[in-house]
């Protein structure tokens, strides 16, 4: 299959303008293939040849304006179109087979009922899947969609959509959209419906999680609806669309896809088992996110794949933004849930070989396949980390009317990184295209650290910069009180690099805060004395907020090689137990757990590291025997099972069904303790399938997965092993689990002899099932905690010498990465 270079789209944009989709698909054929009829009606500018892209089964016939065109001319994903100026009208039928990696239209059979549901992710060049299309995103055109579904099913697409006499579905015209919007999802859906601001607005899931969809809906929906008020307040152009649903779909890849009028989500979002109120508050900034896309991505389009940042970090920003405004009575602030889980993800991204600018050049993006790789922390985590940082710097009346301008002026049309930069100009005197070129075109992660000259009650503050980016920051200063609370004195705004020392007036602070606010994307470093007082009193920070700069600050120094990772969880243990922010909690645990304990330390060490961890959730579980504190108990459940090295505790707590003063044991945590047992050896086949049989949803099926392939046997590997690599039956999700549950540092010695297995393995699933499944080969099934000189050589080796396809390289560049930095933290 050939991918689409930019210079071919170009050349097709420059030829063509496409006007009317009219697709109709047949989804009654059986649980394979499906049938896929579209017309497509289009001018070309000139003569010339082009071609129309298709992925399928059989191609059954193709005329254009009314002449048959030769089937066996496809040639991969492409049938070649000869035109001759003017208008033209292009009729494709075709057979298509369903997905169940996640891509194009991706089947799914519920295990619980029986019920079978199918949903389109046209992404990228995905569309080629279900239907002919010019599939490129400045080729935008109306799209009208017919469905033939079984009798028992509703048709959701990205209009309205009404059951005709003929028991086809039909959806009402859309404005202009490029192909990788359209979104049809069809099955026997649970459904809340409900009207805000005289538009449908729908939430839908499959039949089996009806009760929970029920129990979270009004939540759901106030979200929806104080977010989409909220947007009305800040967006000068209306939503643009005549409905608004989100369905959340099985088995889906992303968090969820902004297709305009069907947002979908991955149904994980629908909460079977108790969760965290930072859970629902990511669940609550996806839906902000997706909405925000409305206006930035669906009414205006990137022009090609090289502004992909432009549609996510402009969502990822606003998204918990708009969060933080409109829904300050249920997450009070977003922003530290933010700067702990999603920054780090831009930080680690941006540190690696593969790092590439927020913005990147378009030679850097030359066709769709290296557009694919851009998904990562950059264009989401920093990119809005840029953006608040602008925002900073412009101040939001200014950002917002830029953005304004950028929506009257390219509505419904493409726009490109320059239009975007001008727009903003219009609405300022500040120089953004200066702005723009050092914080967008460049790569890498500044450092700042504080340096204090003086005495008495004379300081000169001076913030060293490593790195080329202007800042503005806020700087916090800090005194300790008798109590030994560190006590704000003030807060100073800075720009970095400064045109003169601060001057401060009183004693030497005990503790400096640069980018005190979490404002600007930085790592930062502590003069000596402020490291001291952020280490012996972390927990004594009064704000939150800042309290996780100073985490972030010393995780950073861990993965740098700048701090011990003995000593961070030494800070863990004198402060955790204390803290009063979930997020950071989580956070924090979750660093100690997978990085340091599982990677940063050396074998030798990882029992007293879990030791740790375990200690730290035993006081957690203590402070919150009252049960005021469900959140952070059942965070400390989950770090003290993840986290046992011996079975008694938690399998009593298993066989009891609940933890000893609560909570009682729903299946999450249920198959969590049990997959732990099977690490430890203290279960078997037989109490995986008992616990399968209690619960045999698709949750249930993964955690069975999970469980198999973590039994420290033999025969549990080699069958695991199978099933990921020797066959592909496995569903994405299905691949996952079993993947999650192959690898574990307890077990390093019982699967040494498939590390160098892995490469060939993972290279011929590549190519066999496509970049989705090698992503997820790339991400899961890498043996990372085969931590070792010689499984780094092993990586590098193959790496240069063997040809795969572009997603996984960069995922294998990535985790190769990660395992030379986590040799150089042990080496101290």
């Amino acid at each position: 299959m050939s991918v689409l270079t930019r210079d071919e789209a170009q050349t097709r944009a420059q030829l063509l303008d496409v006007h009317h989709y009219l697709v109709d698909l047949d989804l009654t054929t059986g649980d394979e293939t499906f049938e896929s009829t579209s017309t497509v009606r289009f001018t070309a500018r000139a003569a010339g040849d082009t071609f129309v892209e298709l992925k399928p089964a059989t191609l059954h016939s193709a005329t254009l304006d009314g002449a048959p065109l030769d089937p066996a001319a496809l040639d991969g994903n492409r049938l070649p179109l000869s035109l001759t100026e003017g208008e033209h009208e292009l009729r494709v039928t075709a057979t298509m087979r369903y997905s169940r990696t996640g891509e194009g239209m991706h089947r799914f059979t519920d295990p619980t009922d029986g019920e079978s549901y199918v949903y389109t992710q046209l992404f990228m060049e995905d569309v080629q899947r279900v239907f002919a299309a010019f599939d490129q995103p400045d080729l935008k055109a109306v799209f009208e969609v017919a469905v033939t579904a079984p009798d028992d099913w509703t048709v959701l697409a990205n209009g309205i959509t009404e059951r005709q006499p003929d028991g086809t579905w039909k959806a009402a015209p859309t404005p202009l959209l490029s192909t990788y919007f359209v979104c049809v999802a069809a099955g026997p859906w649970h459904s809340v419906r409900t009207e805000h601001a005289g538009l449908p607005f729908g939430i839908h899931c499959r039949r089996s999680l009806a009760p929970h969809l029920d129990a979270d809906a009004d939540e759901i929906l106030a979200v929806t609806k104080a977010c989409y008020d909220r947007y009305h307040e800040k967006f000068d152009e209306p939503y643009p669309f005549d409905s608004y649903d989100q369905a959340f779909v099985p088995e889906f890849n992303a968090g969820a896809m902004e297709n305009p009028g069907l947002v979908t989500f991955r149904d994980e979002f629908v909460f079977r088992s108790a969760v965290t109120v930072t859970e629902r508050q990511t669940r609550a900034m996806v839906i902000a996110h997706e909405m925000a896309h409305m206006w930035f991505g669906d009414l205006v389009t990137l022009r090609w794949w090289d502004d992909i940042w432009l549609n996510e970090s402009f969502a990822e920003y606003m998204g918990y933004q708009t969060v933080n405004e409109a829904c300050s009575d249920l997450f009070p602030d977003t922003w530290i849930d933010f700067g702990v889980t999603r920054k780090a993800w831009g930080y680690e991204a941006d540190q690696r070989p593969s790092t590439h600018p927020v913005a990147p050049d378009p030679e850097a993006v030359p066709d769709t396949a290296s557009a694919l790789l851009n998904f990562d922390g950059i264009s989401y985590a920093k990119g809005a980390s840029a953006l608040r940082q602008l925002v900073t710097w412009l101040g939001e009346k200014d950002f917002l009317a830029g953005i304004n301008i950028h929506f009257k002026r390219h509505k419904f049309g493409n726009a490109t990184l320059a239009d975007f930069i001008d727009n903003l100009a219009a609405a300022t005197d500040r120089d953004v295209h200066g702005w723009a070129e050092q914080w967008l075109r460049t790569t890498g992660v500044d450092t700042l650290t504080p340096r204090l000259d003086g005495e008495g009650l004379h300081w000169n503050l001076t913030v060293d910069r490593a790195g080329t980016r202007p800042h503005r920051i806020s700087v916090g200063l800090y005194d300790r009180d008798p109590s030994g609370d560190l006590v704000l004195r003030e807060h100073r705004e800075l720009d970095v690099p400064q045109d003169a020392p601060a001057e401060l007036t009183g004693p030497r602070p005990a503790l400096v805060v640069l980018n005190d606010g979490d404002l600007t994307y930085t790592k930062l470093r502590f003069d000596e004395v402020s490291a001291e007082s952020a280490l012996r009193g972390l927990s004594r920070v009064p704000d939150p907020l800042t309290r996780a700069v100073v985490w972030n600050a010393l995780r950073d120094q861990v993965r740098d090689g700048d701090l011990a990772p003995a000593d961070h969880l030494a800070v863990a243990g004198a402060h955790l137990a204390e803290e009063t922010e979930l997020a950071l909690v989580q956070g924090v645990l979750a660093f100690a757990r997978h990085q340091i304990a599982d990677r940063y330390v050396p074998a030798d060490e990882r029992p007293a590291a879990l030791a740790t961890i375990s200690g730290i959730a035993r006081a957690l579980l203590r402070r919150t025997e009252d049960g005021e504190a469900p959140g952070l108990r059942l965070t400390a459940v989950r770090a003290f099972v993840d986290s046992a090295t011996t079975p008694d505790k938690i399998a009593s707590w298993l066989d009891e069904g609940t933890v000893h003063g609560g909570p009682e044991l729903d299946p999450e945590l249920r198959w969590r303790i049990l997959a732990r047992l099977a690490v430890l050896g203290a279960t078997d086949e037989a109490a995986i399938a008992a616990e399968l049989e209690r619960d045999p949803s698709a949750t249930g099926r993964e955690g069975a997965a999970r469980c198999r392939a973590a039994l420290p046997t033999p025969e549990a590997k080699a069958a695991a092993w199978a099933a990921l690599f020797d066959s592909d039956d496995l569903s994405n999700y299905l691949f996952t689990a079993t993947a999650q549950g192959f690898w574990q540092p307890e077990q390093a010695d019982l699967v040494s002899e498939y590390v160098p297995r892995f490469y060939e393995a993972a290279v011929a699933l590549g190519d066999r099932r496509g970049p989705a499944m090698a992503e997820a080969a790339g991400r899961y099934a890498f043996p990372a905690y085969a931590v070792d000189a010689d499984s780094l050589a092993l990586g590098e080796r193959h790496l240069a010498d063997t040809p795969m396809i572009p997603a996984l390289r960069r995922k294998l560049v990535d985790q190769l990465d990660d395992l030379r930095r986590a040799l150089k933290v042990r080496e101290g």
